[in-house]
């Protein structure tokens, strides 16, 4: 069966293109309705479950549990370490990570395992704003 196109759908795809960061499907659909775009929150969150099935996008979750989103790029399943605050991502080098998951499954009889690491962290800019901002 072929994968159907919608107007909705590529207009989620594309606002999450454009995002650099990790962003939730709350900041998603604040910028699909600020553009005009006419896609309902519904909407959003049906299309980023559906690319998650897909394998399309990554997804962390963050403290609080807010689930976050950023388009996953031709490269495949990454690991990124994320900011806390400014939500700023950068991908690790995680080929220890993916043995190790590979390893820890088979030796437990299991094949086809998906896993999810999540890095959350404070980058240098936002550390340096919060130590600026505690100084007298």
């Amino acid at each position: 069966m072929a994968e159907r196109s919608t107007r909705q759908r590529a207009a989620v795809v594309a606002a999450l293109a454009e995002s650099l960061r990790f962003v939730s499907a709350r900041h998603l659909y604040g910028v699909l309705s600020e553009s005009g775009a006419g896609v309902g929150r519904t909407t959003v969150y049906r299309v980023l479950r559906y690319l998650e099935a897909k394998g399309r996008v990554d997804v962390v979750q963050v403290q609080g549990g807010e689930r976050l989103f950023r388009l996953r790029g031709v490269e495949g399943h990454r690991h990124h370490l994320i900011c806390r605050f400014c939500r700023v991502s950068r991908p690790v080098d995680a080929r220890s990570v993916e043995r190790w998951a590979v390893r820890v499954a088979g030796e437990r009889g299991f094949t086809a395992v998906e896993h999810t690491v999540e890095l959350v962290g404070v980058c240098g800019p936002c550390h340096a704003r919060r130590r600026q901002a505690a100084s007298p």
